[in-house]
């Protein structure tokens, strides 16, 4: 007699669990059923295997409906393109939003999935967060996608937005000629890492007179750009944390490096589990830890929270 999997059941809770976990590592469902027939001896589909992982389903639906946090004092917003099928397989925009609370703990808030990326679709999801219990939040960090800035305040008036600064670089970057890259990164630099706002509009107007002349263009694209000091409006000690999507960035990469052995998704369905599973994952991790400087802020940011609600 078999010993693995009590009588009248088709698998047991510790097969369940070791399954989710080797699919949450991004191993495919066809790997996971050769590696339990070579550990068990016991044959699984591909489809049972398959089966198994919608358990997370639940997950994924109570991850959507959850009560969020009244206050956040940052919100990282960001997108990462992966292959899904539908009929055909085309890689789709994953919309993810991390917060940071004020006690400076980190957690993937909400996520949607759509073809392109849109302003319209952000507002769809900012307006979710609002909708579960977010009452007030300080921040939005994104890239420079047109309307962003609108979409935010159409649900958060009150809240600032921070337009990423690498984002801001790379665009300059491919904007300029290969001799004149480094130095005017460098120039650009100088602007997001001043020690305040008064030395980074000193950085700003010496970009400006340099490189007005060669790069008008580049350069009235930077000085219009009203959301690349932003940060500076906050304390020193969590600047470096948000004058950039890096924070966001990281994690998408991390999917990513998940995703790649997985090839596709077969379906919406498919992806948001194997999605939710990591964000669970993120949450669990880093759902008790205080992010770099927020501890030290702490005091003036929760001033900063009273006078937004005054």
């Amino acid at each position: 007699q078999q010993q693995t999997i009590a009588p009248y059941k088709r698998s047991n809770d510790t097969l369940e669990q070791f399954v989710i976990h080797l699919y949450e590592k991004g191993i495919t469902t066809n790997e996971i059923a050769h590696l339990i027939e070579r550990m068990y001896g016991h044959h699984y589909s591909k489809q049972t295997v398959s089966n198994l992982t919608q358990l997370v389903s639940e997950d994924v639906q109570a991850f959507h409906e959850r009560k969020l946090e009244e206050r956040y004092v940052c919100i990282y917003l960001d997108a990462t393109h992966i292959p899904v099928r539908r009929q055909t397989v085309e890689k789709e925009a994953v919309y993810i939003a991390i917060g940071i609370t004020e006690e400076g703990n980190k957690e993937v808030l909400d996520f949607t999935i759509a073809p392109t990326e849109s302003s319209h679709v952000w507002e769809e999801l900012i307006h979710s967060l609002h909708e579960r219990g977010v009452e007030n939040i300080l921040l939005f960090i994104s890239d420079g996608l047109p309307g962003m800035t609108d979409s935010i305040h159409r649900v958060y008036p009150k809240a600032k937005h921070q337009v990423c600064c690498v984002h801001v670089a790379r665009n300059i970057s491919s904007k300029v000629r290969v001799k004149d890259r480094a130095a005017i990164l460098d120039d650009f630099k100088a602007v997001y890492q001043a020690k305040d706002r008064e030395e980074a509009l000193e950085a700003l107007e010496q970009m400006q007179s340099k490189w007005e002349k060669p790069y008008p263009r580049v350069i009235e694209s930077v000085m219009n750009n009203e959301q690349i000091l932003t940060f500076y409006d906050f304390p020193a000690s969590i600047r470096r944390s948000i004058y950039s999507t890096n924070l966001i960035d990281a994690f998408n990469k991390e999917i990513k490096r998940y995703v790649k052995r997985k090839e596709q998704f077969p379906n919406e369905e498919s992806l948001e589990r194997f999605l939710v599973i990591r964000f669970l994952d993120y949450n669990h991790k880093f759902g008790m830890r205080c992010h770099r400087g927020f501890e030290k802020a702490k005091s003036e940011l929760i001033q900063m929270f009273e006078a937004l609600e005054d």
